[in-house]
């Protein structure tokens, strides 16, 4: 668990676009590798069946969304009531200018990814974001090599077309 939970969630975050429901399906993918270790095809990396099985689950959660959609509100609060303190830099990459570009750039491309067509997006977050090979993606995804790189290929394609505007 210690070994994937991190890149699993990142994944299938980036798939889902929900963080805490991101979390219960990474915990549900490990309770599914538990229950199901004696399936487990010990000729073939482990990392790939666990990343197909997260990958599923992904899946079946983005299909039962469009089903049923779930409208979420956010409140904001307040903090009038803080007192202000001074600011220590330490380095630049601490920077709250620094940071802010950083989290403005990461929820850009988080946003873009999102934008993708689900097969694009999942080809697309397992070679770019997660850095997979060519072959763990078809494994994960049941498809020939070829498919792998023509969709990754389109998911560039798509990203860059999305992206392009907001960039300087």
């Amino acid at each position: 668990m210690g070994r994937f939970q991190v890149r699993l969630l990142n994944f299938v975050y980036r798939m889902i676009g929900d963080r805490e429901r991101a979390e219960d399906l990474v915990q549900e993918a490990f309770l599914r590798v538990y229950r199901h270790l004696d399936r487990f095809d010990r000729t073939r990396k482990f990392s790939t069946w666990v990343y197909t099985i997260a990958s599923n689950l992904a899946k079946n959660e983005l299909r039962n969304r469009s089903r049923s959609p779930l409208i979420a509100f956010d409140q904001g609060r307040a903090t009038e009531d803080e007192e202000p303190r001074p600011v220590e830099y330490e380095d630049a990459a601490s920077r709250p200018d620094y940071l802010y570009e950083q989290r403005h750039l990461r929820a850009l491309v988080d946003q873009t990814v999102a934008r993708l067509s689900s097969h694009h997006r999942e080809v697309f977050v397992l070679r770019e974001l997660e850095g997979k090979s060519y072959e763990e993606i078809a494994e994960i995804m049941h498809c020939n090599l070829g498919t792998v790189k023509s969709r990754l290929n389109r998911a560039r394609q798509s990203f860059a077309e999305l992206i392009s505007p907001h960039l300087d």
